[in-house]
C-alpha cells in the first residue's frame, strides 16, 4: 500500500503502477486535486470511501488517501498494438468485459500465453482486480503478456477498428459458429461475463459476433474455458496458415 498523500504524489509522478486509489469523502485541497488529476492521467480507478474504511486498512496517518500497488505494469493500448506489430505478428488480443472472479481472469491469461495471444484489455472498472490470487491462477502468465487498462471499451474499439484490427464478440446465441471466423487477421476477441454476456454497445460495435456450438444441453462454458476454446481454434488456425 502507499499512505499518505505526499507519498502517493511520488508515486503516481514517478510512473509507479497502482491498481486503485482511495479517497476519503469529502477530502479536498490542491494535493487531493492533482491526486484525481494523475490518477485521469494514468486511467487509475479512485473509489471514495468513508474514514473507516481507511482506518481499517491502516494505523498509520493515511491523510485521506491510500494506493494500491499493482503487482503488474499496465500499458497504453495503442503502445501495446505498436508493440505486437513491430515484433511481426498479427495482433491476437483479449478483451475483458465484466469478468470480476480473479481466478477466471487468471485462468485466461494461463491460456492467453499459452496460446499466443499478445495482450489482454480490460476497463478501469467492472473487472477482477489483477491482485496477487490473479496472478497465482494465471501461474504468472501476467508478468508474460501485455495488459492495457482503459476508461473507455468503446474509445478502446474505436482505437483497435483505426489500427486494422477486426473485434469479435463471442456470445450465447449468434448465426456465425466459431469455426467461421478467421483468426488469422488481426483480431481482438471480447468475452463477456457469464452473468450479462457483452454488452450491448460491444455487440454493436463488433465486426462479427459469433457463439461456439455445444452437443450437450447446458447453459454456456465457463468463461474461462471459453475463452481457451476460442483462443485455441484462434491458434491452430495461425499454426496451419504458417
Amino acid at each position: 500500500m502507499i499512505i499518505g498523500r505526499q507519498p502517493l504524489i511520488e508515486a503516481l509522478s514517478g510512473g509507479r503502477a497502482i491498481d486503485k486509489i482511495y479517497l476519503q469523502k469529502g477530502a479536498g485541497g490542491d494535493i487531493i486535486q492533482k491526486v484525481r488529476d494523475l490518477a485521469s492521467e494514468r486511467h487509475i480507478p479512485i473509489q471514495l470511501v468513508p474514514i473507516e474504511k481507511l482506518n481499517g486498512l491502516t494505523r498509520s496517518n493515511h491523510q485521506g488517501c491510500i494506493a494500491i500497488a499493482a503487482i503488474i505494469s499496465y500499458i497504453d493500448l495503442q503502445q501495446m498494438i505498436d508493440l505486437v506489430v513491430a515484433s511481426g505478428r498479427a495482433p491476437l488480443l483479449l478483451i475483458l468485459d465484466g469478468i470480476t472472479d480473479v481466478r477466471n481472469i487468471g485462468a485466461i491469461a494461463r491460456t492467453a500465453v499459452c496460446c499466443g495471444a499478445q495482450g489482454i484489455i480490460i476497463p478501469d472498472k467492472g473487472v477482477g482486480a489483477l491482485n496477487e490470487e490473479a496472478m497465482k491462477t494465471s501461474a504468472g502468465a501476467l508478468e508474460k503478456i501485455y495488459v492495457s487498462r482503459v476508461t473507455s471499451l468503446a474509445h478502446a474499439v474505436d482505437t483497435l477498428h483505426l489500427n486494422g484490427i477486426k473485434v469479435f464478440s463471442s456470445e450465447m446465441k449468434a448465426s456465425s459458429k466459431l469455426f467461421d471466423i478467421d483468426f488469422t487477421i488481426p483480431s481482438c476477441i471480447v468475452m463477456g461475463s457469464e452473468e450479462h454476456g457483452v454488452q450491448s454497445f460491444l455487440r454493436k460495435s463488433s465486426d462479427e459476433i459469433f457463439t461456439i456450438p455445444m452437443e450437450g444441453k447446458f447453459d454456456s462454458f465457463n468463461v474461462s474455458v471459453a475463452t481457451g476454446i476460442i483462443l485455441y481454434e484462434a491458434m491452430k488456425q495461425r499454426m496451419m496458415k504458417a
